[in-house]
Parts: C-alpha cells; sequence; structure tokens
C-alpha cells in the first residue's frame, strides 16, 4: 500500500525569542490521515514548533510547506482558509462571547451555510455539554468544557490540518478522558492531525508516529508504537 501524500512539511526550522534561539532545524513532516504527535519535557520547543506553524512565530531559517505550497511568508490570517487551524494551549476561547457565539466566530472565514449548519451539528454531537450551553458565556466555563468548546471552534473552520497543543492540560481527569475519547473519534473519520501532548503515554497511544524533541531539536521519530516500547522514551517521559 502506498502512502498517504505529504499534508505538512517543515524543512530544517530556526526560530526563537530576541536573542535566543528555541529551534534548531526542526525537520519532520505530517501525511494525511495521520495523527503526529510532538513530545518531549516542558521547554523542548513543541509549542514554539506549532506556533511557527500556524505563522505566529516568525522563524529565522527553513521553510514550511502545506499541501505542497510553500507557506513560509504566508500571513497567519491566510492560513486558516487554506485548511489550517490550531487549538492553542491554554484554550484561548473567547470568554465574553456565548458558547455558540465562540463556535461561530471558529467559521468566520466560511460562507457555506449548509455546511457550517452540519459542522455545528457534529461538534454538538461530539461534545453534548455545548449544546446545552449555547448561550452561557465562554468564561464562565469549567476547564474541560472550554477544552472541548476551543475544539469545537477549530473544528468549525473545517481544517484539513488541526494542530492541538497539550490539550489535557489543568483539566479534570474525568473530561481528559473525553478529550482524547474525541480525539479518537477525529481520527477515525480521517482527520489529520499534529498533537503536542504532555501525557506522552495517551498521546504515543493515539499516533501514528511522534517525534522526541529536547532543547529545539528532534533527536528521535518513529512509529507511536515503537516509541511507546522505545526503553529511552519510557524511561525520560513515562517515568519507568
Amino acid at each position: 500500500m502506498s502512502e498517504a501524500p505529504v499534508l505538512l512539511e517543515l524543512r530544517q526550522i530556526r526560530a526563537g525569542y530576541g536573542p535566543v534561539d528555541v529551534l534548531f532545524g526542526i525537520s519532520l513532516e505530517v501525511r494525511r490521515g495521520e495523527i503526529v504527535c510532538l513530545i518531549g519535557a516542558n521547554g523542548a520547543g513543541k509549542s514554539s514548533t506549532l506556533m511557527c506553524i500556524s505563522r505566529i512565530n516568525p522563524i529565522r531559517g527553513g521553510s514550511i510547506w502545506f499541501d505542497g505550497a510553500d507557506v513560509t511568508a504566508e500571513r497567519a490570517d491566510r492560513l486558516v482558509p487554506r485548511g489550517l487551524a490550531q487549538v492553542p494551549e491554554g484554550r484561548r476561547i473567547f470568554p465574553r462571547l456565548t458558547v455558540l457565539e465562540n463556535l461561530e466566530m471558529g467559521a468566520y472565514c466560511r460562507s457555506d451555510a449548509d455546511g457550517i449548519a452540519r459542522d455545528l451539528e457534529g461538534v454538538f454531537r461530539m461534545f453534548p455539554v455545548l449544546r446545552e450551553r449555547t448561550a452561557q458565556l465562554g468564561g464562565t466555563l469549567s476547564g474541560g468544557e472550554q477544552q472541548m468548546l476551543a475544539i469545537g471552534r477549530a473544528l468549525m473552520g473545517s481544517p484539513r490540518l488541526l494542530m492541538m497543543d497539550e490539550p489535557s492540560m489543568g483539566i479534570a481527569p474525568i473530561l481528559v478522558s473525553r478529550i482524547f475519547e474525541a480525539i479518537a473519534e477525529l481520527r477515525d473519520r480521517g482527520m489529520t492531525i499534529l498533537l503536542v501532548e504532555q501525557n506522552a503515554r495517551a498521546a504515543l497511544r493515539l499516533s501514528d508516529r511522534g517525534y522526541v524533541l529536547e532543547t529545539g531539536r528532534i533527536i528521535l521519530s518513529d512509529t507511536g508504537a515503537s516509541l511507546l516500547a522505545s526503553p529511552k522514551v519510557r524511561e525520560a517521559y513515562l517515568g519507568e
């Protein structure tokens, strides 16, 4: 069976903040229909990598390719219509907008009313609590509910690639399970996902492939199952 085509490719990305470099030649690829995870210690450069892909953070070298096009110089707001969406670390919903208004904001670049209505119903099926809270202000939701809202908002853009940054951080354990169930459901639908997740074990179990970052460099890459079985990964990131 031939491999799926590459949807996202990073080629030797270098980036930093002020005078300090934090990424030193990051190269990776995500193929259509895959879940690919980035794991590593705090400060390894995982979130910085996602922010570079989204073009929120400037890069100092290398190139970013999306669906065969060089988007290195593309503005962040022009990537969303291309099909790239990010669920940011810390959720960053609009706290003074209602749940429904937050979800509608996710579809701001779309004009297909029927498709928007269909995707909204899909979000409500995935996260029924959001249907119950449509008129509630986003800032009054629990952390787990806000995470569901952040995921739903991203899905309302009908993305071709969904990037998720620490979706389980700061969430009650009972809701963490629901978040991972949702990611698995998206995988089964064929969604392409690039996942940064502090729970390395759960991330690797869900992922087709993974990359291990250490101080701004990729030190290891393999299938999720192989990384999960790696003694080095188990000792450094799984506490074994």
